[in-house]
């Protein structure tokens, strides 16, 4: 059975961090690029970050360049983003998925339940 779990959302004040984890189960988890997402209220989902599968490229979008940081842990079929300074406009359910190209995450096999994240004072 394929897995996806997110975990370590929570609330936060502006410029505060948080470690998000994703892990993995029921497929080849390194030979995917894993991907995370997100969708605030009323918005469309947009990717965040991307890593592929040797760990060694990642993505990010503009918006969170510099304060945002992926890796991943074949091992332990993990990936993490460690967010740092943290903004109310980063407030969203954030979704971890596995992309089986290997390529950079827009197209995506499977998906996670999502985790929330709220950043506010």
């Amino acid at each position: 059975q394929v897995q996806l779990v997110e975990s370590g959302g929570g609330l936060v004040q502006p410029g505060g961090s948080l470690r998000l984890s994703c892990a993995a189960s029921g497929f080849t988890f390194e030979n995917y690029a894993i991907g995370w997402f997100r969708q605030a209220p009323g918005k469309e989902r947009e990717g965040v970050s991307c890593i592929l599968s040797n760990a060694n490229t990642t993505y990010y979008r503009d918006a969170v360049k510099g304060r945002f940081t992926i890796s991943r842990d074949n091992a332990k079929k993990t990936v993490s983003l460690q967010m740092n300074s943290l903004k109310p406009e980063d407030t969203a359910v954030y979704y971890c998925a596995a992309d089986p190209l290997n390529s950079d995450c827009r197209y995506n096999e499977y998906w996670g339940q999502g985790t929330q994240v709220t950043v506010s004072s």
